[in-house]
């Protein structure tokens, strides 16, 4: 199951960006509720390896599951 960028939790720190194995973290047009970039993650392309999880700072931010209501998804 792929992994969840919280839209509204997102600092657009990045780690996750250059430790992905698969490239499926992207940056997010605009800035969120925050103020701030914000990334998301292709639940195509996401093979669920956990990484983002290891390295993102911003506790809350990624979520082990997949979840759209949560994650702002550019069309």
């Amino acid at each position: 199951m792929p992994h969840t960028i919280v839209t509204k939790t997102c600092e657009g720190i990045a780690d996750c960006v250059d430790a992905c194995p698969v490239a499926c973290i992207h940056e997010g047009p605009g800035k969120n509720v925050k103020g701030t970039d914000w990334y998301w993650i292709d639940f195509a392309t996401c093979i669920d390896c956990g990484i983002c999880l290891q390295v993102c700072p911003v506790e809350g931010a990624i979520l082990p599951e997949e979840r759209p209501d949560l994650q702002k998804t550019p069309s």
